[in-house]
């Protein structure tokens, strides 16, 4: 496996430029199961495990545990925003900087899993009940400067998940856990 498979191995994400109500609720899907997949990728993995890079200058498989979480709690917050604000401006974060909080550094995975199981609830949730119009309102992320959809926000989140879930399971695999 190369470095670039390694570092995305599921591909890069390619924000979708058009709504598909058929791929969202692919997105949205790939969202609710997210929690369960994330658990069944870190199980029966110890401390030292946990502790191992998934790739080289990369997180340990507990930073990107709680990565994901860090990560969804934004995205949450920025979907509600959305919803009910005209076109806010989120506020980026820097998430290597988050990675390296102790809390990402120590904490057992199952606190961050238990976020994603309540964060990935209420989102779920709110979701399901959204227009075809919801989808369409927007954002605006300064880091980028420019607007995203809830659309856009909502398979960037899918991919996000999927991604990190197999920088697990492939690390279990090049190791043989």
């Amino acid at each position: 496996m190369n470095t670039q498979e390694i570092r995305y191995p599921i591909g890069e994400f390619i924000s979708p430029l058009k709504y598909n109500s058929a791929d969202l609720r692919i997105h949205v899907n790939r969202i609710k199961t997210l929690p369960e997949k994330m658990a069944s990728s870190v199980i029966g993995l110890v401390s030292e495990q946990l502790d191992t890079p998934y790739r080289e200058g990369g997180w340990s498989a507990r930073q990107v545990v709680h990565h994901v979480a860090d990560s969804h709690i934004n995205a949450y917050c920025r979907f509600k925003l959305t919803l009910t604000e005209h076109r806010p401006t989120i506020m980026p974060y820097d998430q290597d900087k988050w990675a390296d909080t102790s809390d990402s550094l120590k904490l057992p995975v199952e606190a961050s899993i238990d976020i994603l199981k309540s964060v990935h609830m209420r989102w779920c949730a709110s979701m399901e009940a959204l227009s075809d119009e919801d989808w369409h309102k927007e954002f605006y992320h300064p880091e980028h400067d420019k607007t995203f959809t809830l659309y856009q926000l909502a398979a960037n989140y899918a991919w996000h998940g999927d991604h990190h879930c197999r920088h697990i399971t492939d690390l279990r695999a090049r190791n043989n856990w």
